[in-house]
């Protein structure tokens, strides 16, 4: 996906920040559409689809760590979380509730154009041509590999864009563990403890997807010492 193909949606309750970011990211090259809290923004989904969602964590009525929650229930849409710089425990809650990245305020508009364009990337795109389907057999789930789908029997799970681009990176070396830094970089995110942390993160979250016990992990396994390794039956 392209800037010049995607719509987002700016989410935040100051007006002056709101407006900054739209302006910004139009000057860009995006087409955006702005909403002033989530109802404002639940309404606005309604009718209209969006590539991307920049959610602000703190707002009046449902902040952006509870809209999160809400919309993983029936959208697969990617979200990246702003968040005050020094509240950690929000970009852990925001990344337990879905969300694919986050970025920390003050931030300099430059490094929210790049994380969003990251999180483009990660983004699946359609094919027009449908092959018949490489999948890897992982219990009772089924993951298609060219598809970036993964179903339980006939219902299909809902993966984020950081999802199917962490099954897209296991697939192609089943069995073979995968560092926790090498996956920050696949992911095109930078380097760090951080980053490292919001992967793991984002793996306990797939294993709530995919693993009968979480907690006792039978297909996305952890190798002490050497990152994790999905091992399909």
């Amino acid at each position: 996906m392209t800037q010049n193909d995607a719509h987002l949606l700016i989410v935040d309750d100051d007006e002056r920040i709101r407006k900054l970011i739209q302006q910004f990211l139009s000057r860009n090259g995006f087409f955006t559409t702005s909403a002033r809290d989530a109802d404002h923004a639940r309404r606005l989904l309604e009718g209209l689809d969006f590539d991307l969602i920049v959610l602000d964590v703190m707002m009046p009525g449902d902040d952006g760590i509870t809209f999160t929650r809400e919309l993983r229930q029936t959208r697969d849409t990617p979200i990246l979380l702003l968040t005050a710089k020094g509240e950690s425990n929000d970009r852990i809650s925001g990344l337990e509730a879905g969300a694919d990245d986050y970025l920390p305020k003050p931030f300099e508009p430059k490094e929210l154009l790049l994380r969003i364009n990251a999180i483009l990337r990660r983004v699946p795109q359609s094919q027009e041509v449908i092959d018949v389907p490489k999948t890897l057999s992982l219990g009772d789930i089924r993951y298609d590999i060219e598809r970036g789908e993964m179903w339980h029997g006939e219902d299909l799970i809902r993966l984020t864009a950081t999802e199917v681009q962490l099954m897209k990176i296991f697939a192609t070396r089943p069995g073979e563990p995968v560092s926790r830094a090498k996956l920050v970089e696949d992911l095109g995110r930078d380097r760090g403890q951080a980053q490292e942390r919001a992967v793991d993160v984002q793996i306990t979250r797939l294993r709530r997807k995919i693993e009968a016990d979480p907690k006792q992990p039978r297909y996305l396994q952890t190798v002490r010492g050497s990152g994790y390794m999905l091992a399909p039956d």
